[in-house]
C-alpha cells in the first residue's frame, strides 16, 4: 500500500509537543555540535543534516521562534545573517540558503545554513525536502529586509505553509518532478556529478 506525507493546516497551527523540540537548548552547549559562538549567538551542526553543510544559528537570547521578533530584534537578525553568510564563505565550493522555515519544528529561534547540494541521509520525506525549497522556506534577507522596513514580518498562513509542504518533489536545480524521495535523490546525484 502506497503512503504519502500529507499535513494539514491542524498540523501546522498545533504541532503536537514533544521532548525533541527543546533539544537546541541542549545541542547549543554540546561541543560535539557547537562550531562557534560569540556574545549574541552560538553555532552549531544540525544534528539530523538535510546535507553535506547544514549549520544553525541561535541567539542566546530567549527567543521562541521567528514570530517573536520584535522590531527591537532588528540587529540581532541582522547579526544572524552576517555570522550565517560567514559560515558560507568557509566552504566556498558550496551554494547555501539561509533561512528559517515558516512553522519551524523547534523551540528557539534558529537561521538554517544549509548547502544546496541536498546530499544526507537525514532528507527521507517530503515535508524534509519541501520545507527547504519552496516558499515555506523564508530567506533570511528577505526578512531581515521585511523586519527593517515595516517594522514586524508577515507570518505565513498555516493553509498556505500545509499547501507549501504538500506540493510535488520538484528539483531545485532543473524543472524535473519525481515520483517519490528515492527517485528524487538519485536525480540529485547526476546534479552533483555535473
Amino acid at each position: 500500500m502506497k503512503r504519502s506525507l500529507k499535513v494539514t493546516s491542524t498540523d501546522v497551527i498545533a504541532p503536537k509537543r514533544r521532548d525533541w523540540a527543546t533539544g537546541l537548548l541542549v545541542s547549543m552547549e554540546d561541543p560535539q555540535y557547537k562550531v562557534k559562538e560569540n556574545d549574541k549567538v552560538v553555532v552549531i551542526k544540525d544534528k539530523y543534516p538535510k546535507a553535506q553543510y547544514h549549520y544553525l544559528v541561535i541567539p542566546k537570547a530567549d527567543i521562541p521562534s521567528l514570530w517573536h521578533i520584535k522590531k527591537e530584534n532588528e540587529d540581532l537578525l541582522f547579526h544572524m545573517h552576517s555570522v550565517a553568510e560567514d559560515l558560507t564563505q568557509e566552504h566556498k565550493e558550496s551554494e547555501f540558503l539561509i533561512g528559517y522555515h515558516a512553522v519551524p519544528s523547534m523551540h528557539r529561534l534558529h537561521l538554517h545554513v544549509i548547502s544546496t547540494d541536498f546530499n544526507s541521509p537525514c532528507l527521507k520525506t517530503k515535508y524534509h525536502w519541501n520545507s527547504f525549497t519552496t516558499p515555506f522556506f523564508l530567506h533570511s534577507a528577505d526578512i531581515c529586509h521585511q523586519l527593517r522596513e515595516k517594522g514586524e514580518l508577515k507570518k505565513l498562513k498555516s493553509e498556505e505553509s500545509a499547501q507549501h509542504l504538500n506540493t510535488p518533489l520538484k528539483c531545485h536545480k532543473c524543472p524535473t518532478i519525481s515520483k517519490n524521495m528515492p527517485d528524487l535523490k538519485k536525480h540529485l546525484l547526476a546534479h552533483l556529478s555535473n
